[in-house]
């Protein structure tokens, strides 16, 4: 098959874009607005941008009113935000705070999730997640698209704090088998990821394998070299 995007019809009962793009990983991000009300919602348009210093982002389609998300709205108006890693123990209450409550409310009491203080930020981190980032924000490119809720924000954050419970990690690794991540599929399909397997680009230079590890030190330590 064959089609282009708002111009032709798939003809299928189900739009296949998002489901050809999978798994998406899940930024289940917490803020806090100026009122001192928690907010706690899940994205399943997140991802990593780069390792030195770690940024991260994550998309939001505006409402059906065309209003922004509350999420947005806190983390430009706080400068702040948190990821907290979504995993299968957790899927119900990422799910319970996907539903649109008004502004204000507090997703994490409906939830059933407890809350801990981030330590850099006014912002509430999931107790119960193995993984947490603490994130200054960075900026927002909004994406203009098809109303009523085409339009999107896409948000980008640095990371400045790193949380990580000791039994998520195997040998000095943070172990998927542990922690059992929950992705995004198509349709209203999740994964939950239990297996990892290595491969090693061949011919590749230290300095090429040290980014795809993600190693801020060893970077750090190939400027002074060079310097």
């Amino acid at each position: 098959m064959y089609y282009e995007p708002g111009v032709t019809d798939h003809n299928l009962p189900h739009d296949p874009f998002k489901a050809c793009v999978i798994p998406r990983p899940i930024g289940w991000i917490s803020t806090q607005n100026k009122n001192g009300q928690a907010n706690l919602a899940p994205y399943s348009q997140f991802n990593n941008l780069t390792f030195d210093p770690p940024y991260v982002m994550f998309s939001s389609n505006q409402t059906v009113d065309g209003e922004r998300k509350d999420t947005v709205v806190n983390a430009e108006a706080t400068g702040n935000f948190v990821w907290n890693l979504a995993t299968w123990e957790l899927r119900e209450a990422v799910n319970i705070s996907a539903q649109q409550f008004p502004y204000g409310v507090d997703e994490f009491a409906h939830a059933g999730v407890g809350k801990e203080w981030a330590t850099k930020m006014a912002v509430p981190m999931v107790a119960e997640s193995p993984v947490k980032f603490e994130c200054r924000y960075h900026s927002t490119i909004r994406l203009p698209g098809n109303p009523p809720m085409g339009t999107v924000d896409v948000v980008i954050g640095q990371v400045v704090a790193v949380h990580i419970k000791e039994e998520a990690l195997t040998d000095g690794k943070l172990d998927v088998r542990k922690t059992q991540p929950i992705a995004r599929c198509g349709y209203y399909e999740y994964a939950v990821i239990r297996e990892t397997f290595d491969m090693v680009i061949p011919g590749m230079s230290e300095d090429v394998l040290y980014g795809l590890e993600g190693s801020a030190r060893r970077n750090r330590e190939k400027h002074a070299e060079d310097k």
